[in-house]
C-alpha cells in the first residue's frame, strides 16, 4: 500500500503519458518511477506534469507512451542536489491511484488540486506586462512523520491583492490547478538551458481565522481565468 489519503493535499490529473517511466529512487526496498503526463488546459495548450509512482502500485511496463490515464495523489516537493545547478526544489505528483482511460474523450476536469497549509515566506505582489495582478505564495503543507511539502502558488486578480497582505504563518486553503511553464536559465559556463517550473494556479482561497472561522475569496470572473490560460 502506497499510503492513505492525505486530506490536506489532494490532486487529480488526467492526460496522456508522453515520456518513458524512468527509475527515480528507492525507499526501504520499494522502487519509484517518474514519467511526464501531458494534461490539457481549458485552452488548446497543455501542462506537462511530473508523476512519481511506486512499482508496487503499477508496473513500469504498463506505463506506455500515448496511453491516457487519471492520477490521484498528492503534490510533493523535495530538494535535489547536483554539481551543475546546486540545490533545486523538485515538484511531482505522487500517485496513490492510477486509472487507465480509453482516450482523451474520457477526460473530465483534468487538473484539480486542494491544499491546506501555512504561508512560509512573505507573499510577493507584482504585475505582468499585460497589467494583470499576481501574488506569489510559498505554501508549507504538512504530511506524516514531521515532513512538509513546499508548494509555490500563484494568485490572480483580487485574490492577488488580498493575499499580498497575508502574513507568514497564516493558515490558508486553496483550490486550483497545477501548471507548468518553461523558462531560460544561464549556467556558470555561459550555456543557456530551458527548464520547467511547476506551481499551483489558485482559483479559490479560504483564509482560516480564529475559532474556526474562514474567509473565502473567489476568483473574479470566469473570463479572467480564460485570459490567464492564454497568457500562460
Amino acid at each position: 500500500m502506497v499510503g492513505n489519503i492525505i486530506e490536506n493535499n489532494m490532486v487529480t490529473i488526467s492526460g496522456k503519458i508522453v515520456s518513458e517511466a524512468e527509475f527515480s529512487h528507492e525507499v526501504y526496498g520499494e522502487g519509484f518511477y517518474s514519467f511526464t503526463l501531458e494534461v490539457p488546459r481549458l485552452s488548446d495548450s497543455y501542462d506537462r506534469i511530473s508523476v512519481t509512482v511506486s512499482e508496487r502500485l503499477i508496473s513500469k511496463q504498463s506505463l506506455e507512451i500515448g496511453k491516457f490515464i487519471e492520477v490521484e495523489g498528492q503534490f510533493r516537493s523535495y530538494n535535489n542536489y547536483n554539481n551543475t545547478e546546486g540545490s533545486k526544489l523538485v515538484l511531482t505528483v505522487f500517485a496513490r491511484e492510477i486509472s487507465f482511460l480509453e482516450d482523451d474523450k474520457k477526460i473530465k476536469n483534468p487538473n484539480q488540486i486542494f491544499l491546506n497549509g501555512f504561508i512560509c515566506k512573505k507573499p510577493i505582489y507584482r504585475t505582468t506586462p499585460f497589467g494583470r495582478e499576481i501574488t506569489d505564495i510559498l505554501l508549507a503543507v504538512n504530511r506524516p512523520y514531521n515532513k512538509s511539502d513546499y508548494i509555490p502558488c500563484i494568485c490572480w486578480g483580487r485574490n492577488a491583492r488580498y493575499s499580498s497582505g497575508l502574513e507568514v504563518g497564516q493558515n490558508i486553503k486553496i483550490w486550483g490547478r497545477i501548471q507548468s511553464r518553461e523558462y531560460q536559465k544561464k549556467l556558470d559556463t555561459g550555456e543557456v538551458i530551458t527548464k520547467v517550473a511547476f506551481e499551483v494556479s489558485v482559483s479559490k482561497m479560504e483564509v482560516c481565522l480564529e475559532e474556526g472561522k474562514e474567509e473565502e475569496m473567489e476568483e473574479e470572473m470566469e473570463e479572467e481565468m480564460e485570459q490567464e490560460e492564454k497568457e500562460n
